[in-house]
């Protein structure tokens, strides 16, 4: 059987035990990223504004050079993104 693109982002977001020992958890690692940002831009920047900004340079990097590690990833955090709207 192949191992999809699918797969494979479902092992980043709900088989994450390596990455969380490395990064923590996915949902807090989000947070922390919206309250530097907010800090750094002064402005309000939300969890989900992180979201869409990491989807955007995920896709900006696929259009200068497809790697398949930008799609997975963007998969990954529109999927994450997905669960945190429904709680």
């Amino acid at each position: 059987m192949k191992y999809s693109i699918l797969n494979k982002a479902h092992d980043i977001l709900y088989n994450r035990s390596k990455k969380e020992i490395e990064y923590g958890p996915f949902i807090d690692c989000m947070e922390k990223t919206a309250k530097l940002a907010s800090i750094l831009s002064n402005k309000k920047i939300t969890i989900e504004d992180s979201y869409n900004i990491m989807i955007a340079i995920k896709l900006s990097r696929e259009s200068y050079t497809h790697k398949e590690d930008n799609l997975l990833d963007v998969i990954a955090y529109i999927a994450s993104l997905n669960d945190y709207k429904n709680g």
